[in-house]
């Protein structure tokens, strides 16, 4: 919308899509930024000439527009928060002793694509929990450079009867011979293999 065919003029018309979003609607306020911020639209008539404002007038007008964006975004946040609650499960609570699994989907690897990795990494332990939601978990030597604190989200609990799969490590690191347990869930064997 405000580019050309070539899309090499994109930054001259940043100025009129930032002008077009501020005078616009907003779904959470009911009302323009412009009007937020300074209590009135921007005027396009050159004839129009608008008097002063006295200073207390403006001012009780812009607290006016404060306290009705405040109750706008207060019913807002109601909404979204109801909409949100209608779909939202209890999270897992995990033990200190529970053993969790990390899905591999944001950890880096050595493998040159990511088209098919394992969905989850192995188990490990959860060494505390941080905060309400989040677990710091203790992950292998291979993955120092990955933060050992994950959101609850990201993690499920042990099942008993899991199928267990020895693989080489394709984590980052070195390939120094070790070898990292991977763990695939839903299944009642253990099978161990060095390839």
């Amino acid at each position: 919308m405000y580019v050309s065919y070539h899309q090499d003029d994109w930054n001259t018309w940043l100025p009129l899509a930032e002008f077009a979003y501020n005078n616009s609607d907003h779904s959470s306020t009911k009302q323009s930024l412009f009007f937020t911020f300074y209590g009135r639209d921007p005027q396009f008539d050159p004839g129009h000439i608008t008097q002063d404002t006295p200073a207390g007038m403006l001012s009780t007008k812009v607290q006016s527009v404060k306290k009705d964006v405040k109750r706008e975004l207060e019913v807002a946040i109601n909404r979204f928060k109801r909409y949100s609650d209608k779909i939202r499960t209890s999270p897992p609570v995990f033990n200190l002793v529970d053993m969790v699994w990390l899905p591999s989907k944001n950890i880096k690897s050595t493998r040159p694509t990511k088209k098919l990795p394992e969905r989850y990494l192995c188990l490990f332990p959860n060494v505390k929990n941080v905060g309400i939601h989040a677990y710091h978990l203790k992950l292998p030597p291979t993955q120092s450079s990955t933060f050992p604190s994950f959101n609850q989200s990201r993690h499920q609990q042990s099942q008993i009867g899991i199928k267990t799969l020895l693989l080489q490590s394709s984590l980052k690191g070195k390939r120094n011979g070790k070898y990292l347990k991977y763990c695939i869930p839903t299944s009642r064997e253990d099978y161990y293999g060095i390839w």
